[in-house]
């Protein structure tokens, strides 16, 4: 048996006037999701604990932009559109072969953001108010045996195995683009001044490439996503040696996140999403650095003028 305990939350921060983050826990085989519905003057940690299934359990989080109005609608769309795809493909994967059985959950979660990025896209075009709204997207899909990783925009993904913390998702950014092309170092891209340009978001545009990968589950891993309002703020030792002090507590660690993140500034939202990983039938992880395969799913899909029925 594998279980997985989660915690989440999502803050206003001390300058925004709204949240314009969401999250979402998606227990499959339930039919059971959750995703931020408190008001911005409160501070809620919703806490669950899944056993896991070969249907698979969904945590994502998202970051709205366009506006204070347009981005809040644009991550609620991505996290409700993906929710919404996914409850329906269980039923159409009803008959999957084995040989398809494997990519499951990736190839449905990968299928679910394409399918939002058409929703939101849709929106925006649809009415005014929304024009140009996006929202990132940063989701995990687990079952017994993997991890599968989805990534649009510049929210992030941090592994915490053995004491220490690996970012296991890339940043979909100009300044990312940068540091792979040499021309900025990590560093600089800490104060630069286009860091809060981005590449890909839901929506933004008719065409969209998430981008996948797999890992491995072992005993007592910690998967801990966030958006970069408190990336921005907290750096990943940071990040590491908050949760490592709330191992057996991490509802606390997402408190501390939050405020740790507020006491530097929080001039941006702030979500967060922590899972931990227990279970027998887990193996156990013995210092060995994590491994990543991207998978591949296809390119860059057109989703304008499409019906979203038809999406592959």
């Amino acid at each position: 048996m594998v279980n997985v305990e989660i915690h989440a939350t999502s803050h206003v921060g001390r300058v925004r006037r709204g949240n314009e983050d969401n999250y979402l826990l998606l227990n499959i085989s339930q039919s059971k999701a959750w995703t931020s519905s408190q008001d911005d003057g409160e501070f809620v940690i919703e806490s669950q604990n899944f056993p896991v299934d070969e249907n698979g359990v969904i945590l994502a989080v998202s970051d709205g932009m366009g506006g204070a109005l347009a981005g809040e609608v644009a991550s609620k769309m991505a996290v409700e559109s993906v929710c919404q795809k996914m409850l329906g493909s269980v039923e159409d994967d009803a008959t999957l072969t084995p040989e398809n059985a494997n990519h499951q959950l990736i190839g449905g979660l990968y299928n679910a953001t394409v399918y939002a990025n058409h929703m939101i896209h849709e929106q925006g075009r649809s009415d005014p108010q929304f024009q140009g709204m996006g929202a990132t997207f940063t989701g995990i899909g687990i079952t017994p045996k993997a991890v599968d990783i989805i990534q649009v925009g510049d929210s992030r993904a941090y592994l915490i195995r053995n004491g220490k913390i690996y970012q296991v998702t890339k940043d979909q950014s100009l300044v990312q683009q940068l540091i792979d092309a040499q021309q900025i170092s990590p560093e600089e891209a800490e104060t630069h001044t286009l860091k809060n340009v981005i590449l890909q978001a839901l929506g933004a545009q008719n065409e969209i490439y998430p981008v996948s990968a797999r890992t491995q589950p072992h005993k007592n891993d910690i998967f801990l996503l966030c958006s970069d309002g408190l990336s921005n703020k907290v750096n990943a030792a940071g990040l590491q040696r908050i949760v490592l002090e709330n191992f057996d507590q991490l509802e606390h660690a997402c408190a501390d996140l939050v405020r740790e993140a507020n006491e530097r500034g929080g001039e941006d939202n702030i979500t967060v999403v922590i899972a931990k990983f227990v279970g027998e039938d887990l193996p156990e992880a013995e210092g060995e650095d994590v491994k990543l395969e991207l998978i591949d799913l296809g390119g860059i899909h057109d989703t304008a003028d499409q019906d979203t029925a038809e999406i592959p």
